[in-house]
């Protein structure tokens, strides 16, 4: 009885093992067999339209706000102010595309001098082509050319434009700094203040500007536009201090719809970024327009970003702005950053690159600031941060403008 007990339990272990064999082989056939997931297609121009300011944004710029919420799942894209605009070739000398300076090739670049590669975004503003000055000024009037040249040249080569606005006082028709005009504007601009067409005429000539940025293919050139940025600090006349809550919004409000419905520009995403003064979700969005305003929650920040032992400080206000950013179909950026004359030479790898790489960010792109003889922002030639930069750039997170995809049509 023994020996059939024995038996009985090898046939029975035998078949359990055959059958358990055979359930895997029918388990690895089955997951061999399973189709794969469809590739979703990606949505229509018009279905990305619907979550934009404008919902009458052109082609190309729809397109741009698409695949730069797609670049921004697993890159960053570098940015430079005055990327062409002007630079240094060391310590002491600068160079820059001015009236009174010798010519200068438009193809000219610092980025592109140190790194082989022109950067992504190139940042411009609008500050000598909407002031107070006499329009038909030699000077004024080649600021607007170049400007204009140079935002064309960036787009035929597949880059991206944004343009700040440091807007002189339309009130006292003094300086964008509050201590060196320091008489408030913001209710005085606003329908109904005493200096509203003053505004709207500042408006008239941005819109009429756009509509003369036009590239090799005939198309008009997107541009994300980013007035009235740092207004969470006081060196502004629309700061936090120079305007309540609801003024300020109401200015961003009526700039935007100004606009884009009464003036017709359609080539434009429109970018709000306070600078670091923010610690929180709500913190961030006290003085916040509204998601049909904004397309690109941003932030200015070079303080945080001063040194190594507060990468994390500034890491945790990207995280805000990115987590915004995701929840409400918009971009984030940080829209300017830098360290003055690049004192800590491996601040790209070991400062700047740590703070967008600490969480899982969606940060379309990081701009640093211009470059001048009196503070530049990106190395030159020979400068001990060179090295760096250099590696900075060969990081695959980070994607300059060799490493461009096409940005202005969907896949």
């Amino acid at each position: 009885m023994a020996r059939k007990h024995d038996y009985l339990l090898y046939i029975g272990f035998t078949w359990l093992l055959l059958v358990g064999l055979a359930c895997n082989k029918d388990s690895v056939v089955a997951e061999e067999q399973t189709p794969p997931a469809p590739e979703v297609p990606p949505p229509t121009l018009d279905e990305i339209r619907q979550g934009l300011a404008d919902k009458s944004a052109t082609d190309a710029t729809t397109a741009l706000f698409y695949n730069l919420k797609k670049i921004a799942e697993e890159h960053t894209l570098f940015g430079h102010q005055d990327a062409t605009k002007r630079g240094v070739d060391d310590n002491a000398t600068e160079w820059a595309n001015e009236q009174h300076l010798a010519m200068v090739s438009n193809e000219k670049s610092d980025v592109k001098t140190v790194t082989g590669a022109y950067p992504s975004v190139y940042g411009h503003d609008f500050n000598h082509i909407a002031g107070f000055f006499e329009p038909d000024h030699g000077w004024f009037v080649y600021e607007k050319e170049i400007a204009r040249q140079l935002t064309i040249d960036a787009y035929n080569r597949g880059g991206i434009n944004t343009y700040s606005w440091h807007y002189d006082n339309p009130v006292s028709k003094g300086s964008f700094y509050w201590d060196d005009s320091p008489v408030k504007a913001v209710y005085n601009i606003l329908p109904g203040g005493s200096n509203h067409d003053v505004y709207k005429m500042s408006l008239r000539t941005i819109a009429d500007y756009a509509k003369t940025l036009v590239g090799t293919d005939g198309k008009l050139v997107p541009v994300i536009f980013r007035p009235f940025h740092e207004f969470d600090g006081d060196w502004f006349w629309w700061g936090r201090a120079h305007c309540t809550v609801a003024e300020y919004k109401q200015l961003y409000q009526f700039t935007v719809t100004y606009l884009r419905d009464e003036l017709g520009v359609h080539n434009f995403l429109y970018a709000w970024s306070p600078d670091r003064n923010f610690n929180s979700e709500p913190e961030l969005l006290q003085r916040y327009p509204g998601d049909e305003y904004v397309d690109l929650i941003g932030t200015d920040n070079y303080w945080d970003l001063q040194s190594a032992s507060t990468v994390v400080e500034a890491a945790n206000k990207f995280k805000i702005i990115s987590d915004y950013a995701k929840k409400r179909n918009k971009l984030a950026a940080v829209t300017e950053t830098g360290l003055l004359n690049l004192t800590q030479n491996d601040w790209y790898t070991q400062v700047l690159l740590k703070a967008l790489q600490h969480h899982e960010l969606a940060v379309a792109y990081v701009l640093v600031w211009a470059n001048r003889k009196d503070g530049f922002w990106t190395p030159h030639k020979g400068h001990p941060a060179e090295a760096d930069f250099v590696s900075f750039k060969n990081n695959d997170y980070i994607l300059f403008g060799d490493e461009m995809p096409e940005i202005y049509k969907i896949p």
